[in-house]
């Protein structure tokens, strides 16, 4: 699959494509749409479901050296204005602030990020490492792994960073019930 058809596969989901629209208005630092509303549209489309099957949340990281609640909470509100009327959880987070929660509700350290695209880098799965955004006339894609494995169907864990068997398995089991034709590496 080409980067450009990868692209309008990823626009063939309407919520991603009024997400993408619409991201700039939030006027964000780094901003990105990550990860399951991108890589699980493009499996929609391969295997020929509707575009938003299986979506649990669509999520936006972005990158603001401010690591105040307040300055995420007023990012979190203006997310849920300019998205309120699209029917999907749609979850806004600052990476710079996520070493401040991530120990207590995973019980394990979370090093302090420099970009959003470093929160990009520690998903569990290679497939779940893409971020997509509107530059100019077109998309920036960052995908540090490539497409490959989105393309093919495979979920591998990401042994690099954040590597956490129990949770990728609980994730994977999941995804292989939504999506029978993954190819799952064991954790």
């Amino acid at each position: 699959m080409s980067r450009d058809h990868f692209i309008a596969a990823v626009l063939a989901n309407p919520i991603n494509r009024a997400l993408l629209e619409r991201l700039p208005a939030l006027g964000l630092p780094d901003a990105w749409l990550v990860s399951g509303g991108v890589f699980q549209t493009v499996w929609n489309v391969l295997t020929g479901h509707a575009p938003e099957h299986g979506i649990k949340d669509y999520d936006i990281f972005y990158f603001d050296p401010d690591t105040s609640w307040d300055a995420e909470d007023a990012a979190i509100r203006k997310g849920r204005a300019v998205f309120g009327d699209l029917d999907a959880d749609i979850e806004v987070r600052n990476q710079a602030r996520v070493h401040l929660w991530y120990e207590e509700k995973f019980g394990r350290p979370y090093p302090a990020l420099t970009r959003a695209s470093d929160g990009i880098d520690r998903f569990l799965m290679h497939s779940a490492q893409i971020g997509i955004r509107r530059e100019g006339d077109g998309y920036a894609l960052y995908a540090p792994h490539g497409l490959d494995d989105i393309v093919e169907m495979i979920v591998r864990p990401n042994r690099t960073a954040n590597y956490h068997p129990a949770r990728y398995t609980e994730k994977a089991e999941r995804w292989k019930a939504l999506w029978p034709e993954l190819i799952v590496h064991p954790a």
